[in-house]
């Protein structure tokens, strides 16, 4: 854990340059705290993509606090803004990864985001840590619409050490996850990934793609899916906003997954999600390496993005 906290720190650098360094700079520069000093912050939230109603939640409660408290000193506000970003990531009594109860068996899990966003590699990383805590797993290649899903996915299986079904480019996806939920029943399989399209001809049928394999997978095994993980890019800021909505109606998302959380600025994101959607973070990525991925910790995420503060 203590080496993935290294590398969420450096992954975090550049939000955190851009985030908190910013509003470290315009602390430093004021001596009481005003209209004017909570502006700034106001717009170097909005600058991270933290979004504008969580801005709003962010400075209302701040100021409350401030009101409150009798706070005099612009230097007190970065202690403040810690405590609300920490509790705004504390959504639903949120727990770290996927919760695998004892029943059912198998543990049916949809992934489900825009093509790009890493949505195959997260399949791949989840499957190995699953794996690797001595669980038999099953994936579903269930994105036929992209002619290199299907290759992709073997590779990230087999150096996961977990079975694939798969059928031809073109078919059925919902086909596809009723094939791969009976086999993992069969194998009596602890968990099952389905790994969905990203793009179709039309954004209409990708969600009634999606919503059709839910009803398959729900016919074949009464509850399913267990959870539905959007794989989100951190660097598309504002618009992974549209994506949580869209997908959250046809898919039913119960938890998000952030990756190239390394390569972005717009780490604010993760606040604006998890305030206006009340849908949990349940890995952070940062890297492209198979365990490059991390059951969400918010303590050690506000940790990072408030070190050198």
């Amino acid at each position: 854990m203590a080496g993935f906290f290294d590398k969420l720190n450096a992954g975090l650098a550049k939000t955190r340059d851009s985030l908190m360094g910013g509003i470290h700079r315009i602390v430093k520069a004021k001596s009481v705290i005003d209209d004017e000093l909570l502006r700034e912050i106001e717009e170097t939230l909005l600058s991270s993509d933290v979004g504008v109603a969580t801005t709003s939640e962010l400075l209302d409660r701040m100021k409350a606090r401030v009101r409150e408290d009798k706070y005099t000193s612009p230097n007190e506000l970065t202690g403040l803004l810690r405590d609300e970003v920490a509790r705004i990531l504390q959504v639903n009594g949120q727990t770290a990864g996927v919760a695998l109860r004892a029943e059912p068996r198998p543990y049916v899990i949809m992934i489900v985001g825009v093509n790009g966003a890493g949505k195959t590699t997260t399949v791949g990383k989840i499957a190995h840590q699953l794996r690797s805590a001595g669980l038999k797993v099953v994936v579903g290649a269930a994105d036929t619409f992209r002619a290199a899903a299907n290759e992709q996915l073997e590779i990230w299986t087999q150096r996961a050490g977990v079975s694939l079904i798969q059928q031809k480019a073109g078919a059925d996806p919902a086909s596809v996850a009723f094939d791969t939920l009976s086999s993992a029943m069969a194998q009596q399989a602890d968990v099952v990934l389905i790994d969905t399209a990203g793009r179709l001809h039309t954004k209409i049928n990708l969600m009634e793609e999606l919503r059709k394999i839910r009803r398959v997978l729900g016919k074949r095994m009464p509850g399913a899916p267990h959870e539905v993980l959007l794989v989100l890019d951190a660097s598309t800021g504002q618009n992974g906003l549209q994506q949580v909505k869209v997908f959250g109606e046809a898919a039913g998302v119960t938890g998000l997954v952030l990756t190239k959380l390394d390569g972005t600025a717009r780490g604010g994101i993760i606040l604006a999600a998890c305030y206006e959607f009340k849908i949990p973070v349940k890995y952070v990525g940062v890297g492209e390496q198979i365990d490059d991925l991390e059951a969400f910790d918010g303590k050690m995420f506000v940790d990072a993005l408030f070190s050198h503060m």
